[in-house]
């Protein structure tokens, strides 16, 4: 697989505590650069973003993030705002403690609430797998498919482990058809990258993907 190929499903993402602005011009240039599919950022960078680069990005950026449990209408506020300032994709982390709880109406009914906000935008749906069992992982994937969401997300890189194959496995089986699977979370290489996609997944959360790359372009 090409660089260029991989490269064009990352989403370069910078989302640490001491992000500054200059960090985030330094990912946004190399987005550009390298083509990659979005910059994955904090939400108060997104104005600024827009701003300076215009449409030669596409900009995403997260919600309820990392822990996932404020309360919902937190969350649709915060989304949109993200989408009024002019994000394109929006990353939300379920509430974990909701779905292992067996509330899945809850975690459900706020995955709709934020994808009708979307719309045509893109709504991708963070479960943290680490967190889960396997019956909690396949509760997640009927919610993220019920609630209409377009991408189940593997983690936050946050938690206490990333993305696994497994995890990619198992969405495989219980995601509804038009659903599609983003792996991040500790995806450090090459070889890595080239896994997830060759398991079908379309999408990558990477901070490490152009260093890793850029030398073969």
């Amino acid at each position: 697989m090409k660089a260029e190929e991989i490269l064009a499903h990352v989403d370069h993402t910078l989302l640490k505590q001491t992000a500054t602005w200059a960090d985030i011009q330094r990912i946004c240039d190399e987005a550009v650069k390298y083509h990659t599919a979005t910059v994955m950022v904090p939400s108060a960078y997104v104005p600024r973003i827009v701003a300076e680069y215009g449409d030669t990005l596409k900009v995403a950026t997260v919600v309820g993030f990392p822990n996932g449990n404020c309360n919902t209408a937190a969350k649709i506020a915060e989304t949109a705002q993200a989408l009024a300032d002019g994000a394109q994709e929006i990353d939300m982390v379920i509430n974990i403690g909701m779905l292992k709880a067996g509330e899945t109406d809850y975690v459900t009914d706020e995955i709709r609430a934020l994808k009708k906000l979307c719309g045509e935008r893109v709504l991708k749906v963070i479960v943290e797998t680490c967190f889960l069992t396997e019956d909690e992982m396949v509760a997640a994937c009927h919610c993220v498919t019920d609630g209409g969401a377009d991408f189940i997300k593997t983690s936050t890189g946050f938690g206490s482990a990333g993305a696994k194959l497994s995890d990619i496995d198992c969405f495989k089986k219980h995601i509804g058809p038009k659903v599609q699977m983003k792996a991040a979370g500790g995806i450090h290489t090459r070889e890595e990258m080239e896994a997830f996609l060759e398991a079908g997944c379309t999408r990558l959360g990477a901070s490490a993907a152009v260093s890793v790359l850029k030398d073969e372009l």
